[in-house]
């Protein structure tokens, strides 16, 4: 008998043929606060996998040690804000980094350790098997450091605005019940002279502007109060406060403005068209126009959008960049906002179809531009308080969200200009479509729809 052919097993790391070498020089790295663990190919180095520590000089043995065994292209997950000195390192000398998200990466069942996770994202990122996070173009990201800035700014100033309140509602001082804004020209005036001494009411009733609603006997009615030393300290240390942050503000803006000259010219020459309607200035504004910069970076004009300011066009701007080419198409530019349902399917059931949670920035500022239009006469405000009456307003924010993310990618992909529907428009359009489904419905069943004459319904 001729011998039987023992059976041969493929070793337990073994992958299937189909998985081909994508990256052939590709390294990763477990991003951690004080040390990062890193992985190349074992062919590469008799100790393929290292510990590296997290201080500059650490990052830059690390780039060096990548770079002497010939790696390219590096992975890493993005940890907290650890990966970002190390995510700058690396493109300074010239490797291909890609980001990942950890809670977006498979796992392969070994036991959780940095060793284990800096060998898996090498191999991972071998075969092509990982995709990387958005992260713009560097000129967009120090705009978008500048704009996150001012909103932390903007939200530690409103918190000394409530102090202030609070201090004054200790003393029982209703000055926030008779003007709109104590930080206003009438608000900041009386409390700048409580704090200077000033305790008469009437005295104090004369600061109001002429502007404000309310008349001085009004005032000074509210103006009576328990003048306590620790509720002024309190006051007067929030107020200094408020004015500090509103100073760091001005810096910010003039950092921003600076950024946004360093863009390209986009704009081809075309004169900036006229601003459709003017609003009051707000003083959370920024101190610049930023329309003309944005539309000299852009090309195009994210204003003549309904509900889409200046500010909110700057952080839109800042978040996505510029280069659209990044998205395939409007759906995928939309999924990655998370404005757009996320279903759920097993079995051929559709289990949720809710929107993806998500804490993306420009989608927050384009669903708080869909707030804005309930009163707007325009096709946007149409659609709005249609989806409103149907899906109730957290649905109908969401889908007119979803409507301003499209028109801003078209326009941005394609450098088209908006076109503004009219309400009667959309209105005449929305109708006929109605007509057409109903016509079409009452053919399936068997009748004819007839329109009824003007004369009739008169």
């Amino acid at each position: 008998m001729a011998p039987r052919k023992r059976k041969t097993t493929a070793p337990a790391d073994a992958l299937p043929p189909q998985l081909a070498t994508v990256n052939l020089h590709a390294a990763g790295v477990d991003v951690g606060a004080e040390e990062h663990w890193a992985a190349i190919p074992p062919c590469d180095d008799p100790q393929p996998v290292r510990r590296f520590g997290a201080n500059t000089a650490d990052l830059e043995a690390l780039a060096d040690w990548f770079w002497d065994h010939g790696m390219t292209t590096v992975a890493l997950e993005s940890t907290g804000v650890y990966w970002i000195p190390l995510f700058e390192v690396l493109e300074a000398r010239g490797f291909q980094v890609l980001l990942v998200d950890p809670g977006k990466m498979p796992r392969n069942g070994r036991p959780k350790s940095d060793v284990h996770d800096c060998q898996w994202l090498q191999r991972l990122h071998t075969y092509g098997l990982l995709s990387a996070c958005f992260r713009p173009e560097d000129q967009v990201v120090v705009l978008r450091s500048y704009l996150r800035q001012r909103a932390a700014l903007l939200a530690d100033a409103a918190r000394d605005i409530q102090h202030m309140q609070k201090a004054l509602t200790q003393m029982n001082v209703k000055l926030q019940h008779v003007v709109s804004d104590i930080t206003g020209v009438t608000g900041l005036a009386i409390i700048k002279a409580i704090l200077a001494g000033e305790r008469d009411p009437h005295t104090l009733a004369q600061l109001r502007d002429h502007r404000c609603k309310q008349d001085a006997a009004a005032i000074a009615q509210a103006l009576y109060g328990t003048w306590r030393a620790e509720h002024l300290f309190a006051l007067q240390q929030a107020l200094e406060r408020y004015e500090f942050q509103h100073r760091q503000l001005a810096a910010c803006d003039d950092r921003i403005h600076a950024q946004l000259q360093t863009f390209a010219d986009r704009s081809q020459g075309e004169p900036l068209p006229p601003k459709a309607g003017q609003r009051r200035r707000h003083r959370n504004r920024p101190a610049f126009d930023p329309r003309g910069p944005l539309h000299r970076m852009t090309g195009v004009d994210l204003t003549r959008i309904e509900g889409i300011d200046e500010t909110t066009a700057l952080i839109v701007v800042s978040e996505i960049g510029l280069d659209m080419s990044r998205w395939p198409s409007e759906k995928h530019f939309t999924s990655w906002r998370g404005l757009c349902p996320h279903q759920k399917v097993s079995g051929g059931k559709v289990l949720s179809s809710r929107t993806r949670p998500t804490t993306n920035r420009a989608a927050a500022a384009l669903r708080l531009a869909a707030a804005s239009l309930h009163h707007s006469n325009s096709a946007l405000g149409a659609y709005f308080r249609r989806m409103k009456s149907r899906l109730g307003p957290p649905k109908a924010i969401t889908a007119t969200a979803h409507k301003l993310a499209r028109l801003i990618y078209s326009m941005l992909r394609h450098g088209t200009a908006y076109v503004a529907q009219g309400l009667e428009a959309y209105e005449q359009q929305y109708r006929d479509r109605t007509v057409k489904h109903m016509a079409r419905r009452a053919k399936e069943l068997g009748y004819d729809l007839v329109r009824t004459p003007e004369e009739a319904l008169a």
